[in-house]
């Protein structure tokens, strides 16, 4: 997967919207909630992931999956794009989304994703 790819895939969930941060960095919000992040010359992106998916995906594939500096403790994931297979970033950046956004609009992307 690539960084557009990813970022398109990010942008695809409901109200998830773009902002550039530092002039080269690029985040992925719901609200001005961070979910995701990255830089596209990189070819790693940052998503928050719930505990036990950390732990899984750390687990099986360590070297395309890190604890981010600082920010691990709190979820943060970094992932090599060019390392990790087409379905685990778009996984990663869902849940990510789902694991910040309100509880409401979870539920609809929920109900719509099963219909």
């Amino acid at each position: 997967m690539t960084f557009d790819q990813f970022l398109e895939t990010g942008l695809a969930l409901p109200s998830a919207t773009e902002r550039l941060t530092r002039e080269t960095e690029v985040t992925l919000r719901v609200g001005e909630k961070t979910f995701a992040m990255g830089t596209p010359d990189s070819g790693r992106v940052c998503a928050r992931a719930p505990e036990e998916e950390q732990a899984a995906l750390l687990a099986a594939d360590p070297d395309t999956c890190t604890v981010a500096p600082y920010m691990g403790r709190h979820g943060w994931l970094p992932v090599e794009l060019g390392r990790a297979g087409a379905d685990e970033p778009r996984e990663l950046v869902t849940e990510a989304r789902r694991s910040t956004a309100p509880e409401r609009p979870v539920r609809t992307f929920d109900a719509e994703r099963a219909t």
